[in-house]
């Protein structure tokens, strides 16, 4: 069996319904978890108008799912793999973690929950002094433990191999028995009706907990997201207070939040008007 044979074994793609590149194509997008139109047509040594027609005709067989600038992996009813969800828009996501941890003063109590942007607010957090963190993500706990001067404290329940999220009935219990002054959520897509949504029944019903149970609730997620979706219904943007994202492309969106009352901040806005080259 060649190489191509194996790959679309692998991916259990049929070998008549792709080309060779795109076969490539879909490998990198499985393993990076996002893939970038400059990026395939340097690697392919093709212009970028090839590189989008072979990624519009991925999504249109839904192998893939088009986002700014390129694609990603994962369909709309299943999540990419948690490290596969690292390497997706990661200057964004630190960026948007400084500018969240900066909403949060020193002195305060927060819950932070599952997700590789909340990750990166908890990273940003480290070196500041009295908070107390409160968390359903294994990975935060460990980004902080090490800290002198913030207590974590981890809920109880079922923790996920695949990300290290602790969820399921005893630690809404948990939550449940707090009132903190902020929360800082993720979500794995969001709809331009405002709808905030995630693939895991069980997390969604935590992140539900997290956010009746905070005084001021703190939305982190990158322009990508709102260019995926996802099953199942977290909440709406309007229960949001503050949304820290690179950029908000969306002027529907954008309305809502004004009309809502919730503070949008954009850490690189001028992406926000940037057109997508089209073939």
């Amino acid at each position: 069996m060649n190489l191509r044979a194996n790959l679309c074994c692998c991916l259990n793609v049929p070998m008549d319904m792709v080309t060779p590149r795109q076969t490539e194509i879909l490998a990198l997008a499985r393993s990076q978890g996002r893939v970038i139109v400059d990026d395939l047509a340097a690697r392919f040594n093709v212009t970028p108008q090839t590189i989008r027609k072979d990624l519009n005709e991925l999504c249109d067989r839904r192998l893939l799912q088009r986002v700014h600038g390129g694609a990603v992996a994962g369909s709309g009813i299943e999540n990419l793999g948690y490290e596969a969800r690292r390497l997706i828009a990661q200057d964004e996501k630190r960026s948007i973690g400084r500018r969240a941890a900066e909403l949060v003063p020193d002195n305060s109590s927060l819950f932070i929950n599952i997700g590789t942007t909340t990750e990166e607010v908890a990273r940003a957090l480290q070196g500041r002094s009295g908070l107390v963190v409160i968390t359903n993500n294994i990975n935060v706990a460990n980004l902080l433990r090490p800290e002198p001067h913030i207590e974590v404290i981890v809920a109880g329940g079922v923790v996920r191999r695949s990300d290290g999220g602790i969820v399921g009935e005893a630690a809404i219990d948990f939550f449940n028995q707090f009132m903190v002054d902020f929360a800082v959520v993720g979500a794995s897509a969001i709809d331009e009706t405002g709808a905030l949504l995630d693939f895991d029944y069980r997390e969604v019903r935590v992140s539900q907990a997290i956010m009746a149970n905070a005084r001021h609730v703190i939305l982190v997620a990158d322009r990508s997201k709102l260019e995926r979706t996802a099953p199942v219904r977290i909440g709406h943007i309007s229960q949001v207070h503050t949304f820290v994202t690179d950029a908000l492309p969306s002027e529907r969106l954008a309305r809502i939040c004004r009309e809502s009352g919730v503070r949008v901040e954009e850490v690189f806005p001028e992406r926000a008007s940037e057109p997508e080259p089209q073939d």
